[in-house]
């Protein structure tokens, strides 16, 4: 139990760190050819799309399994 606890744990602080590290960099949307080496690791506008079809399909499996 506390193996998987320490793996929770650990991807949930990846994602935080990954997250803090990435808003502390410059957009090279917004500033042209200058940001290229300041580039994010994540598009966290396609994550949020990706997270948001995940959290539907498991809502509508979840009602079509229950219903059963």
């Amino acid at each position: 139990m506390q193996t998987f606890f320490g793996m929770i744990l650990g991807a949930l602080l990846l994602v935080c760190g990954v997250y803090v590290y990435d808003s502390m960099q410059t957009s090279s949307v917004a500033n042209g050819q200058v940001a290229q080496a300041n580039r994010t690791i994540v598009n966290w506008d396609v994550a949020a799309t990706d997270w948001a079809a995940l959290k539907t399909r498991a809502h509508n499996d979840w009602i079509r399994i229950s219903s059963k």
